[in-house]
């Protein structure tokens, strides 16, 4: 049994409604039950596409359909001629990944051995997949990471191929990270650093590390750089694959039960927050006034940034010295019990959901450091999350109503924090969770 309309993604997807079962089903039960005969079979058949034509469910595309041809033009219009220079660049690391694929073919071919099962897939064998992804930049690295990050969903040579994505994106030479430090600053660099390493710490798919020495201080830091360009590829990649989520949300209502469009709108909004430094020092200072005032600074710490050398397009940051968290055997000759490292992380992040003004979001093997000197390191903050104090009083109605069985109050509060459509019939939505729970425990008795 299901509740229609659970909720993925963060976004809507109650729909409850009253079941309709159309007349063409009557017919085709008919016909089956008084003819065995190829042609009242066909005649069925014909009926039932008739109906589905004249259905409701038609009637609603057609109703659709002009908003649907709007949103597309106006999503093409505000990708302008990125959308064009996008297909070029796709059309050429298509072509380009498909020339390794060949020359690696000819030396297959040419080998004793048998034809290898990844040349056999071509360009969607792991390897040639991952390097069209690299290829086509930072919307599908992106793509990539998501793919490393759920085993659970993708096979596990593409999960163990596209962990590569991760901070090991091409960089872009250095000469052109020079230019957009000096552009940004409006200074020369020799007056803010007294080096830069031109050799990156870290390449990732929107933004390249540099490590660097303030001048003056002689404190140790981290220059983060967005790549050149990167702003107009998020915006023509995220609205060509906004503009696919509509089209096959119009052309398959059921997907709509997915919330494919607003998990897209999702990703595309916080993608485009994630190239704006300004926001993500934002986030970085809100952490630590976080840590500052819950006593937690003894345990964990952020980067502090240094705001007179960092812009839009540059982030320049304490440098933080220490080992990723999954680095078991570098973890075990820092402290004693990583065990105990690893709980004081989690609750720092769990208490930030409720007493920060935007928990870390994008938290994975880089961006959870064990710190030298024992603390837990927060890196990048450019993917953060929020929960208003509104779904969090929700959220505390829900679970009480759980243990006493009100579902009107379930319904309620699953409601208030905007896990339905607007539109919900509230007491028709208690009964159905009234239903799904009845079943469960049923199930659990037996």
């Amino acid at each position: 049994m299901a509740v229609s309309g659970l909720r993925s993604g963060g976004l809507p997807l109650f729909h409850h409604h009253h079941h309709r079962f159309p007349h063409s089903f009557a017919k085709l039960n008919f016909l089956r039950s008084n003819s065995k005969k190829k042609g009242f079979t066909v005649l069925a058949r014909y009926a039932q596409a008739r109906d589905l034509f004249s259905s409701r469910r038609f009637q609603d595309g057609m109703e659709e359909l002009p908003k649907l041809v709007e949103d597309i033009v106006q999503t093409s219009i505000n990708t302008g001629p990125r959308g064009v220079l996008r297909l070029a660049q796709g059309v050429q690391a298509f072509i380009g990944v498909g020339q390794e694929w060949l020359t690696d073919l000819s030396k297959s071919t040419n080998s004793s051995a048998g034809l290898p099962t990844e040349m056999q897939l071509g360009l969607l064998s792991p390897f040639y997949l991952r390097r069209l992804f690299e290829r086509m930049g930072a919307t599908y690295i992106k793509l990539g990471q998501f793919i490393a990050s759920a085993p659970t969903l993708f096979p596990p040579e593409y999960v163990q191929e596209f962990q590569n994505c991760f901070d090991r994106a091409p960089p872009v030479p250095y000469e052109e990270i020079e230019s957009i430090l000096r552009k940004e600053l409006g200074k020369p660099l020799e007056s803010v650093y007294e080096y830069i390493d031109p050799t990156p710490l870290a390449s990732a798919s929107i933004a390249q590390v540099h490590g660097a020495r303030l001048k003056g201080s002689r404190e140790d830091v981290v220059i983060k750089v967005l790549k050149p360009g990167i702003e107009d590829i998020l915006v023509a990649d995220l609205n060509f694959v906004y503009v696919v989520a509509r089209i096959l949300e119009f052309l398959s209502p059921d997907l709509s039960r997915t919330s494919l469009v607003g998990i897209v709108k999702d990703i595309r909004e916080s993608m485009l927050e994630e190239v704006d430094f300004y926001k993500e020092a934002a986030n970085i200072e809100a952490f630590r006034r976080y840590l500052e005032t819950m006593g937690l600074t003894g345990d964990a710490t952020a980067p502090k940034v240094y705001q007179h050398c960092s812009t839009g397009k540059v982030l320049t940051m304490q440098r933080l010295y220490g080992v990723p968290l999954t680095d078991l055997d570098s973890i075990s000759s820092l402290v004693s019990n990583p065990e105990t490292s690893l709980i004081t992380a989690l609750n720092v992040w769990f208490g930030s959901l409720l007493a920060c003004e935007s928990f870390h979001a994008d938290v994975h093997a880089g961006n959870l450091w064990l710190l030298r000197d024992g603390r837990i390191g927060f890196l990048d903050f450019g993917i953060v999350g929020r929960i208003s104090p509104k779904t969090w009083a929700a959220m505390e109605v829900f679970l009480g109503s759980i243990s006493i069985d009100d579902y009107d109050s379930m319904a309620s509060s699953l409601i208030e924090m905007g896990a339905t459509n607007k539109d919900v019939d509230a007491k028709a939505f208690a009964r159905d969770l009234e239903k799904v729970f009845s079943s469960i425990k049923a199930r659990v008795g037996h």
